[in-house]
């Protein structure tokens, strides 16, 4: 196809799949004269898994590019492409190592990690994401014990555990990312809303008296 049919089948202007050949991001198509070239399913594609991470993951292009270029490495197994993704999907909470209360509350992270036996990398960010919410917790006076954190846990490995096993690719590498871009984004506005109208629910059942 010729990049107009691609642009109309993509939704993307032929200015923006342009810019996407000239940053790397996409390939450029087999030339068929010195100003021409002819695309196929692939670039759509991949221009699906670009936009994906663009307009849900809300990425910039180098978080993007380095992205597709784990979905393009081989080299790389599935589980770490998925955390790859992931992690650059994930919401970033600066570490403040000076602040012995922020130290405190990552110690307290990483023990936990360590009791559940949990496979996290020591660098991922949503421990230190964990351990901004621990701090905030503790400054207004909610200490993190046990009996608190015991249904989030539970709750969350139910959902990771039903997310990672109805993953299944085939080998399709863009499509792993896709799914992951889906679960990390979507499925956790669903997850929020959800939760929040849960919520609404047992208040109304514990506070209003019919």
């Amino acid at each position: 196809m010729k990049v107009s049919e691609l642009s109309d089948r993509s939704g993307l202007p032929v200015q923006t799949i342009k810019y996407y050949i000239r940053e790397g991001l996409l390939p450029k198509g087999a030339a068929t004269a010195a100003t021409r070239a002819e695309y196929d399913d692939g670039h759509l594609e991949r221009l699906r898994l670009i936009r994906a991470l663009r307009e849900v993951g809300d990425l910039p292009i180098a978080s993007v590019k380095r992205v597709v270029g784990a979905v393009d490495d081989e080299d790389i197994g599935l589980h770490d492409l998925l955390g790859t993704a992931a992690y650059a999907l994930s919401p970033v909470a600066e570490p403040q190592p000076e602040d012995p209360d922020w130290r405190a509350a990552r110690e307290d992270v990483d023990a936990i990690v360590a009791e559940l036996g949990w496979r996290v990398t020591k660098d991922a960010p949503t421990r230190d994401l964990l351990a901004q919410a621990f701090l905030a917790l503790r400054g207004l006076g909610r200490p993190i014990v046990w009996t608190e954190l015991r249904p989030y846990i539970e709750a969350a490995t139910i959902i990771a555990e039903h997310e990672v096993g109805g993953m299944s690719f085939e080998g399709d590498r863009g499509r792993a990312v896709e799914t992951a871009v889906a679960t990390n984004v979507l499925y956790e506005k669903v997850l929020l809303a959800l939760r929040r109208m849960a919520q609404e629910n047992a208040s109304a059942e514990r506070f209003i008296e019919d």
